[in-house]
């Protein structure tokens, strides 16, 4: 490292289910590195993608949305969220500009009390509201905690956005470049295209399916000047089996087609990808299955 005054750190993402927490992240780095979609708790592992400059490197973990568990995976990704508040160098604490404070903030806020970092508060989807309803969300959460600063941004248009990597990177401490500048997430290619797979899934099924859907890559290799994938989707119910494969397969082969898409952008070569659908009644709840899925306990 040439540069002496390097600046680097780790900075977690917490907020509230759905809040756009994914959708920054892919807007820092660039590129998608995690999933997104309208059903809240989309993301279930810490997501690590990173910004690197001439001067500065920010490795940012997005977090599960903090909400309260149901199940064994609930418990898991609820340990994750919180457990990322002691690793890190600074918190972004995002809020939704369209929602007034809740409960689930307020629990938050709660957790966040005892972190001895500097707090970012975030309000995001400035894009949703008058400019004259900014104020009065600032004040809601201003009492709550004693914020390093705050920033009413847009993820979604990228309002602000360079501001507040600005004054994050005057946050954090003087360090090393911990991955090399074109790299921008620190999973390995089987979990974000199993990540890209499940994406689709969310996007395309009813309600009922989200939670209850993991993916798992069977087979990544690559053959003649095509990667062949071949990946299961596991749900916990012979009717969602139904639900994801659809009539006379469409679904399943809508899925592939829009996953395969993203797939090949990622990889940047042609993919063949073979999708099946298995049920795996209570999966959520079987500590084995949860790992065996990526759910693994050193994440948190």
């Amino acid at each position: 490292m040439d540069n002496p005054n390097f600046h680097s750190g780790f900075v977690a993402i917490v907020g509230r289910p759905n809040v756009g927490k994914s959708t920054f992240l892919n807007r820092v780095v660039g590129q998608k590195v995690a999933i997104m979609s309208d059903k809240a708790q989309t993301t279930r592992n810490k997501i690590q993608g990173v910004y690197t400059t001439d001067d500065s490197q920010i490795v940012f973990i997005d977090t599960p949305g903090i909400h309260k568990p149901q199940n064994k995976l609930g418990d898991f990704m609820m340990n994750s969220a919180l457990s990322a508040l002691n690793e890190v160098d600074a918190v972004l604490f995002m809020v939704n500009a369209t929602e007034r404070r809740g409960a689930g903030d307020n629990f938050i806020i709660d957790q966040l009390k005892t972190v001895k970092k500097p707090i970012f508060l975030v309000i995001n989807k400035i894009d949703e509201i008058s400019p004259d309803d900014l104020f009065p969300i600032i004040e809601q959460y201003k009492e709550a905690l004693p914020f390093t600063d705050i920033f009413p941004i847009s993820a979604l248009q990228g309002n602000n956005v360079t501001e507040l990597l600005t004054k994050l990177t005057e946050t954090l401490p003087e360090g090393p470049q911990y991955y090399p500048e074109d790299q921008v997430t620190d999973h390995p290619e089987r979990f974000i295209v199993s990540e890209l797979i499940r994406e689709k899934v969310l996007q395309l099924t009813r309600q009922e399916i989200p939670h209850s859907v993991a993916v798992y890559i069977e087979k990544i290799a690559n053959e003649g000047e095509k990667v062949h994938i071949q990946a299961t989707i596991i749900v916990e119910r012979d009717g969602q089996k139904g639900i994801v494969i659809g009539k006379q397969g469409s679904m399943l082969k809508k899925i592939g087609t829009l996953a395969r898409k993203d797939i090949e952008n990622l990889l940047g070569s042609k993919v063949y990808l073979e999708l099946w659908v298995k049920v795996v009644p209570r999966w959520r709840d079987k500590a084995s299955l949860l790992q065996s899925y990526g759910y693994r306990k050193n994440d948190y």
